[in-house]
Order: C-alpha cells, then structure tokens, then sequence
C-alpha cells in the first residue's frame, strides 16, 4: 500500500523500497530557491538513514522538471553577497547529498530542466527522460554564467559538449541529452513512469549494501588515476568479499537459486 507524506514543496511517496521525492511548487517552475534546496535537503538526510528506502526517485510536478534557481529571489537580494554564497553553497550542498547518498537516486525528468535544474539531473546517478524533455544551461544569456551547474555538466558529457550547452545557452533535446550521456534513456512520456519504475525496482531488488558499497566506490574512482583506481577498488572488492551479502548472492547463484538479501 502506498504511502503519502505531503510537505509545503516536497511530496514524499514511499512504495517496495523506492521512495519518490518530488518537487512541488509547478506555479514557480519548480525552481530551486532557498527555501526548496532546504526542502530537498531534509528529506534527502531522512532518506539516507532509512532503512526501507533502497533507491530513490527525484521527479516534479507540472509541466517543468525545474527551471533553475529562483531569479525573483536572486533579484531581490543582488546587494547580498552574503545570501548568494549561502544560496550556491546550499545548491552545491544538495547535489552532492545526492551523490554521497547511499542509495542510488533516479531523475524522472519531463519537461524542461534548465541551469541548476540540469545541474540536478547531471547530479542524479541515472536519468530517464520523456522525449518531450528539454535541457539547458542558459545563465550565459544573461549574464550569469552557469558555473556551478557545470560541475556536475562536465562530469557527465564531454568537455565539447558541455562547453557548447554552457557558451550558447540553447536547449538541448532529449535525444541529444542521450547521446551525449547526460541521460540514460528517453522514452514516450506515457510510458515515463513505466519504464522509471521498472528500473527502480530493478535496482531496488539488489543487496542494499552491495549497492552502497558500489555506488561509494564508483565515485571515488573517478577522481583517481587509472593505478591508484585499480588498487583502490581491489581492496573494496576483498572487502565486499566479506560481507554476508556477497556470501548469500554466489551460494545463491551457484545453487540456483533466489538470493535472500540481508543487506549486511
């Protein structure tokens, strides 16, 4: 049975592991202003040290995945310094809560994702978008260049590709969006929450600390070199090597049979 736990900007949906968090302010585009990172940030502490939740979904409600930091809320504070730094350190806070999260987290994009709106789904571990979707890094256009959603934009495509998306501003479709890696697939948006669950519960039905365990290790590779990587990863696989999870799952696997998880 589903459950549902409605907060001021973020809906809170729970179902076999997979908990959805999405934001929900469509009147304002979804965009990421203090108050919504803030938002986004509690629930994603919550779901980190929940026990039930084995993946998670970030999705939006309307007709927009998010347009990017709130430039009424920018405007209003151009003479605070002090208020910018803390908004681009509590944006760049929530991205990389997604990434440290131990759970893997899925953006279910539909519509258009823009600026810190992009810099969300680049930040999510995998994307899948309906092929309406549209992507966009437009803060050069007036004169905002988009630094911090560049981050996580260069960690996802090449440097060309990023280069031009940050330079020109202009909106890249979801096909393209695949093709360059920023999204794993694109589908007819009437089959979006199909085929995003599916591969929920696909990743949801693994060991929930074999998933921690590679999902940690993945990122912390990325910013070795290739000898180091090597060395680093062998240790982490000894180490899962120990853990009763990996004992259950080759047993299981060599007595064909259903692994029964413990996630330890």
């Amino acid at each position: 049975m589903m459950t549902e736990q409605t907060e001021v900007l973020i809906k809170k949906y729970s179902e076999n592991g997979i908990t959805t968090l999405t934001l929900n302010q469509p009147e304002r585009r979804n965009s990421l202003s203090m108050a919504m990172l803030e938002a986004l940030s509690a629930e994603l502490e919550s779901v980190s040290d929940d026990a039930d939740t084995r993946v998670v979904v970030i999705a939006a409600a309307g007709q927009v995945f998010c347009a990017g930091h709130d430039l009424r809320e920018i405007r209003d504070q151009l003479d605070s310094h002090e208020f910018q730094l803390k908004l681009f350190n509590q944006c760049s806070k929530v991205m990389q809560q997604i990434v440290n999260l131990p759970k893997p987290v899925i953006a279910r994009v539909a519509g258009v994702a823009t600026a810190a709106g992009c810099q969300l789904v680049a930040s999510c571990d995998l994307a899948v978008a309906a092929d309406t979707a549209r992507f966009a890094t437009p803060g050069v256009n007036i004169g905002l260049f988009c630094s911090t959603p560049m981050v996580a934009l260069s960690r996802n495509v090449s440097r060309k590709q990023a280069m031009e998306m940050l330079l020109t501003g202009e909106m890249v479709g979801a096909l393209k969006a695949e093709q360059i890696g920023l999204v794993n697939r694109v589908v007819d948006e009437q089959v979006l929450d199909e085929t995003v669950y599916r591969l929920a519960a696909t990743i949801a039905g693994k060991s929930g600390h074999t998933l921690k365990i590679g999902k940690e290790a993945f990122y912390q590779q990325l910013e070795m070199g290739l000898a180091e990587a090597y060395d680093f990863t062998s240790e982490v696989m000894a180490k899962n090597l120990q853990a009763a999870d990996a004992h259950e799952g080759i047993c299981a696997f060599l007595d064909k049979r259903k692994p029964e998880w413990k996630d330890e």
